[in-house]
């Protein structure tokens, strides 16, 4: 037996409350390593009480580790428990909050586990509504030009080619004018990069949190947005940059202006004086960027100001929640107000969080409520558009991810294939549509939230920024009309049929370049097969003796064998 792969602790994501009533505990061990896992478990308070005894099942498996887990319940909430391990020689060991035992009768009810007290205030609420989400990203100065009275001066036309300080005009007019083609599509979240007041094209470096970019329309025009948005069943959710402010932001001006002797020096990391925007002598973002300079989170006044941010644009307005830029270089302590005064303002607002890494840190109920899952946006570029990595190794990161967080959080994560900072993934195939396609099939039928840059659906390529950043192309001769249908199927897949957001998941075929999961909840089973390669694969399998093939509504008789076409797929039912 494997001892040094064997890992548990008592809080989240290996021992959690699903509910009041419900505790999740998890374990990680060898891969195929341990044949059997049972939990013993009883109350606390209760030494008189025998142990309940209950299975644990894999429900993750990556190339080393497997991952037991299971659920259980108890009146009072009140919690001790130990495992007993059997593995494939039939070998025995117990483990609680001491290490290893070998004897049952030597194990003390002390050294148990304890999850002292499963209380209400410690639960974390899933977003139900953002699981059931397809997001739709928009760049708002490229989307569409609905207002030209309002355009910026030197302004570029629109699709012509792009650079760092390019302008198109795209507004919130523009982005109602479309508001049709959206609903056609299928989206129901539209998440758009930063609309407040700022000298830039992207608007990352606000210059007033309290202000919308007149490039982009009115505060009138801002809600009519949020109103049809709303009324379509269509939420919307606003990018805010609380990391850094912008060089023209009223506290860093007076910096600039009186040095030393500002009010709002400690706003800011100053290294040295006299600060200069010429010299950067002070924190920013990225390497040295002097237009967006670091914010002191800790600092009381700050943050008062960035909570009232937080909470003005939910009341006044009605937007759905935040997208924060840069979150993980913002201090947690920070976020656990912001997450109350923003959930106080509107109790089903969502917080999600830009980390490009795992973001365990954040993602244990009290800050975010999800995250943009780049580690997934990675796995799907070096899987299917460069296919530097095997069925197995894409399987193996995203099993890891899976284990990181609560179930509730997994299926919540934003499951981008692209996005504004990175690459078009038709770029990363290399205009390989086909490729593209499976990407998207996969990202539909896996556990998480369907995230889509615009134009990813019509065929818009671009290497990285800003040629990612190109404008939307309306022409329908100029759309690539087989991407965007597929997406629209997709789209349509996943709404109708709740296994897909709710759904376990489970690998149950991975070769080569073939991967075969299913996705179980309540009495359904829906069987997803990939095949990533150009040659015809037959999978030999046990799925049982007939499906429903679920895009054509036929039947497919399985007989232990899948067959599934050069760069091809099948979604089936089984019956």
């Amino acid at each position: 037996m494997n001892k040094h792969a064997i890992y548990h602790i008592t809080e989240t994501p290996y021992a959690y409350g699903k509910d009041l009533n419900t505790l999740v505990i998890r374990l990680r061990t060898a891969k195929d390593d341990i044949n059997k896992c049972y939990l013993y478990y009883k109350d606390k308070y209760n030494n008189k009480q025998p142990f309940s005894i209950k299975s644990m099942k894999i429900t993750a498996q990556s190339g080393l580790f497997d991952y037991f887990e299971t659920t259980v319940s108890i009146k009072r909430n009140r919690y001790k428990y130990y495992f007993e391990l059997i593995d494939s020689c039939n070998d025995k060991t117990y483990f609680d909050e001491r290490g290893f035992r070998d004897v049952l009768l030597a194990l003390d009810d002390s050294t148990a586990f304890q999850f002292a007290y499963l209380a209400q205030g410690d639960l974390y609420e899933e977003e139900k509504w953002l699981q059931e989400s397809v997001v739709y990203q928009i760049f708002p100065d490229r989307f569409c030009n609905g207002d030209k009275n309002i355009d910026p001066e030197n302004i570029d036309s629109w699709g012509s080619p792009v650079n760092k300080k390019s302008m198109f005009g795209g507004d919130f007019k523009g982005i109602i004018d479309k508001l049709d083609y959206l609903d056609e599509l299928g989206i129901n979240l539209i998440y758009l990069t930063p609309i407040f007041k700022s000298s830039s094209n992207h608007k990352y470096n606000t210059t007033d949190y309290y202000d919308i970019d007149p490039q982009f329309g009115t505060l009138d025009v801002a809600k009519e947005l949020i109103k049809k948005c709303h009324e379509r069943g269509i939420k919307i959710i606003f990018d805010a940059v609380f990391n850094h402010s912008g060089s023209d932001f009223f506290a860093f001006k007076d910096l600039l202006q009186k040095q030393e002797k500002s009010k709002y020096k400690d706003w800011y990391f100053i290294d040295s004086y006299p600060v200069s925007t010429n010299n950067v002598n002070y924190y920013t973002f990225g390497n040295d960027e002097n237009e967006m300079p670091k914010l002191n989170t800790h600092n009381k006044e700050v943050r008062e100001y960035l909570l009232g941010v937080g909470k003005y644009w939910i009341k006044e307005i009605g937007i759905d929640g935040w997208r924060l830029d840069v979150c993980d270089e913002v201090d947690h302590d920070f976020w656990r107000a912001f997450n109350k005064v923003v959930k106080a303002a509107n109790k089903d607002a969502v917080i999600v969080g830009e980390i490009m890494h795992e973001a365990t840190a954040f993602l244990k109920g009290d800050q975010m409520d999800s995250t943009m899952n780049y580690p997934f946006k990675f796995a799907l570029v070096d899987f299917f558009a460069n296919r530097s990595i095997s069925a197995g190794q894409f399987s193996d990161v995203l099993s890891f991810n899976r284990t990181l967080y609560m179930n509730s959080i997994t299926r919540q994560l934003w499951n981008l294939i692209d996005s504004h900072d990175t690459k078009r993934f038709l770029t990363e195939c290399n205009r390989n549509i086909d490729r593209m396609k499976l990407a998207i099939t996969f990202q539909f039928c896996y556990l998480g939230v369907p995230y889509i840059y615009y134009g990813d659906e019509i065929g818009l390529d671009g290497s990285d920024d800003p040629q990612c950043r190109k404008c939307m192309i309306w022409d329908t001769k100029n759309q690539n009309l087989e991407l965007l249908n597929h997406y629209k199927t997709m789209i349509s897949l996943r709404k109708n049929n709740k296994v897909l957001i709710y759904g376990d998941y489970k690998t149950v075929y991975c070769k080569d370049d073939v991967l075969i999961f299913e996705r179980n909840y309540q009495s359904k089973t829906l069987v997803i097969a990939i095949n990533n390669s150009d040659k015809q694969h037959n999978a030999q399998i046990a799925l049982g003796n007939a499906s429903i093939d679920i895009l054509t509504s036929k039947k497919v008789d399985l007989n232990n064998e899948l067959i599934i076409a050069p760069m091809g797929f099948k979604i089936l039912e089984l019956i």
